[in-house]
């Protein structure tokens, strides 16, 4: 039982939103050399809380609209197979989802008391795109922008809890996590092409179709190497964030098998990895760019 609840929550796939409450903390620490470990510690609690309840709710839904029983299960795609195999009922999935997002909810009240108006708009985006992330939004074709907005959200909101104020590296920092988080549910949503198209999903790769999906994949670190090659350009980021470019020849070796293989599952697998974990090592590697200087 416990082996599904983990299964079911994703628990590999919190990293994502762990590195984007470390890169908050970074830049603070790079502007500040301080940081509040009761603050951080609450931070972690409620962030993963909260990504928990999306992961928990999207099973759920997909479970509901019958796109996980018509798609292969792969280890990054077709959902986790929990509420299919009948391994945990679906109240109890749903009812945990909702549990995670009152306790990040919770986490989110405490530090709007403590920090005012800034913190309360973030948490009530985040407590409605959450909810509605399953239906609304990816019916509408606005996944991976609400992925890129939450990974924004929560460096922000981690530096914001931090400094009780506002600041451009925390944004273009966030944007960058944001958009690597966008880019793994860009590749991820390949193989759920069909099941997400007869239940009324409209992801990006079904707008734009397999192939011309596959060359669109390379907009998202063209972006995010954008960003940070002009933050350091313009000082805002530090110099030492070039050391995000050591990943460059693992994202031209996913993108170029990607483009070989969009249309068989099986050997999109493998290349799905790739994405993720270009995506976590950039991510960590743009962490610690922010560690071994002081602003």
């Amino acid at each position: 039982m416990l082996s599904s609840w983990f299964r079911v929550i994703r628990v590999k796939f919190l990293l994502s939103s762990v590195i984007a409450v470390c890169l908050g903390l970074a830049i603070n620490w790079w502007q500040n050399q301080t940081i509040d470990i009761v603050y951080a510690s609450l931070t972690f609690v409620g962030v993963t809380a909260l990504h928990a309840s999306v992961d928990l709710l999207n099973d759920y839904w997909d479970f509901k609209r019958d796109i996980d029983t018509k798609t292969k299960r792969t280890k990054f795609s077709g959902g986790t197979g929990v509420l299919p195999e009948g391994l945990l009922q679906p109240n109890a999935v749903y009812n945990a989802g909702v549990i995670f997002l009152i306790i990040g909810s919770a986490v989110g009240g405490y530090f709007i008391f403590e920090k005012g108006i800034t913190i309360a708009i973030i948490l009530a985006f985040a407590i409605i795109s959450i909810y509605f992330y399953s239906t609304r939004i990816v019916n509408s074709g606005l996944g991976e922008i609400f992925v890129a907005i939450k990974g924004s959200m929560i460096v922000l909101g981690t530096f914001f809890v931090q400094t009780s104020h506002l600041s451009i590296e925390p944004i273009l920092g966030g944007i960058v996590v944001g958009i690597l988080s966008s880019l793994v549910l860009f590749v991820n949503s390949f193989p759920d092409f069909e099941a997400d198209k007869a239940g009324g999903r409209k992801t990006l790769v079904i707008m734009l179709g397999k192939k011309r999906a596959s060359y669109a994949v390379w907009i998202f670190p063209s972006i995010a190497y954008g960003i940070i090659i002009s933050g350091i350009i313009i000082h805002v980021l530090p110099t030492l964030s070039l050391i995000t470019l050591i990943t460059v020849p693992l994202l031209i070796k996913s993108g170029l098998k990607l483009k070989q293989s969009f249309d068989d599952i099986d050997r999109i697998v493998p290349i799905m990895g790739l994405f993720v974990s270009y995506s976590r090592i950039t991510g960590l590697l743009l962490v610690l760019s922010f560690l071994f200087l002081t602003k």
